[in-house]
């Protein structure tokens, strides 16, 4: 599945196209970590310039990702646009990624019991 379209906002500051293909780029590897067949994708991305400084953390990345209802959120202040990409990139992967594994553990878990279950009935 291809990922979907992002939608991309950005406040004061100006974006230059490199930057918006770096965000591309960067978000479209989560695809990866979607389910099967998934439709119900979207993606909202916000790059700032914190105006109040001139040195140091100055931009802010943020992340929403919608996942069939699911919201996966990251946030990241970097002193680099593309820093903080990377960072929020990584944050939203491993929070998709805990999710999956933490309904893929449940799952099992009940499995587990109901042959437990059907042992009991046998004995």
């Amino acid at each position: 599945m291809a990922f979907p379209s992002i939608s991309l906002k950005s406040t004061n500051i100006e974006l230059t196209p490199d930057q918006r293909a770096l965000v591309d780029e960067k978000l479209s590897h989560l695809d990866k970590f979607l389910p099967e067949g998934e439709t119900d994708v979207r993606c909202d991305v916000e790059v700032e310039k914190i105006a109040e400084h001139q040195s140091g953390k100055i931009y802010r990345v943020e992340v929403n990702l919608f996942i069939a209802g699911k919201l996966y959120r990251a946030e990241a202040t970097e002193e680099q646009v593309e820093k903080a990409i990377d960072v929020v990139r990584n944050e939203v992967k491993r929070e998709v990624k805990r999710a999956h594994n933490k309904a893929q553990s449940l799952f099992r878990r009940g499995g587990q019991k109901i042959k437990e279950m059907l042992r009991f009935e046998r004995e």
